[in-house]
């Protein structure tokens, strides 16, 4: 398992009102496509500039994946994975 550490991720230095924001926008977003309104466009800010995302039905995983950085980065879940189970 990989140890998380929030003060090298590639989202440290945002500070926690920044990245609840940021989470409540891309759940939004993940509704919004799951409901199957269109995609819509993103911006947002890091120390490098700023930097904007579309997303589609067609990337909902990449959607699913940024949602889950967030969430760990704020403390939410944890980077494990969950167990593998045989279903005979």
């Amino acid at each position: 398992m990989e140890n998380w550490n929030t003060s090298t991720s590639i989202l440290a230095g945002r500070s926690t009102v920044q990245l609840q924001a940021d989470l409540a926008q891309l759940q939004q977003a993940y509704i919004d496509l799951s409901s199957g309104a269109k995609g819509e466009s993103y911006s947002y800010t890091q120390g490098d500039g700023a930097k904007s995302v579309t997303y589609t039905r067609a990337n909902i995983s990449q959607l699913v994946a940024a949602i889950r950085e967030i969430q760990v980065q704020l403390g939410i879940i944890t980077r494990g994975r969950r167990p593998i189970r045989l279903v005979f």
